[in-house]
């Protein structure tokens, strides 16, 4: 399975941003697609998951302000985030794991975001 993150850069604090991961297989062959982030000098952390079923996760950091969802279509997932921190800056990486082999995670590059004060 290939990832491609897109969407990153320079934003205000306050502002918006949606990111986007392409999946190169079809959604339905996905069991999990995540959204991890890595802030620096930080450990990376997970932000939201979305499942075969559809099934929304969020890590803390998300605060109510992040939203995951997807494009089945596209084989696409996305990540509208909202109020953003500066805190929040980071690099985002998306992820998965085929239902055919569950637990083996796949790593796109990530993209970065930057929030500005």
């Amino acid at each position: 399975v290939q990832l491609q993150a897109s969407g990153g850069g320079l934003v205000q604090a306050g502002g918006s941003l949606r990111l986007s991961c392409a999946a190169s297989t079809s959604i339905f062959e996905l069991n999990t697609m995540n959204w991890y982030r890595q802030a620096p000098g930080k450990q990376r952390e997970l932000v939201a998951t979305i499942t075969l079923s559809g099934y929304k996760n969020y890590g803390d950091v998300a605060k109510g302000r992040f939203t995951v969802s997807r494009d089945t279509s596209k084989n696409t997932m996305y990540l509208q985030m909202n109020s953003l921190e500066p805190a929040d800056t980071g690099i985002y990486y998306c992820n998965a794991d085929l239902t055919s082999r569950i637990g083996r995670h796949y790593w796109g590059p990530g993209t970065l975001v930057t929030v500005s004060s």
